[in-house]
């Protein structure tokens, strides 16, 4: 009784921690606007490939103030397949910028931080 306990605890964990190594690559983590018009939002767009054996789903995707805006799918991604966060930056403030989007992913622990930045200068009249 003792070994089938054991053996399905560690069946149990193997699993979680195969599901926890979910490997998901960007292509880039982050992105400079360089200067940009205030009053004229931009936007970028972060691609990344699921290269793990299941797929990934998106849990949440939140930037860290009201000025960024984040879009992703919530469709889980297939092993091999490819998908997109969409960042825009509204520009409202002048000055320079840095702002971090955090990507969590169902079963993994840890989130993935994107970062776009840039320069909010005056408008050309």
């Amino acid at each position: 009784m003792k070994k089938i306990l054991a053996l399905t605890l560690l069946a149990i964990t193997v699993s979680i921690s195969v599901f926890a190594q979910q490997d998901i690559k960007f292509e880039a983590g982050s992105f400079n606007f360089g200067k940009i018009a205030q009053g004229t939002p931009v936007t970028h767009v972060f691609t990344f490939k699921n290269t793990g054996a299941k797929p990934a789903v998106v849990e949440y995707c939140t930037a860290e103030c009201g000025c960024t805006t984040p879009e992703v799918t919530k469709e889980p991604i297939l092993p091999g397949k490819s998908s997109t966060v969409k960042v825009t930056y509204n520009a409202a403030s002048m000055g320079n910028f840095t702002k971090r989007v955090t990507v969590k992913l169902v079963g993994v622990a840890e989130p993935i931080i994107l970062t776009i930045n840039g320069e909010v200068v005056a408008p050309k009249k």
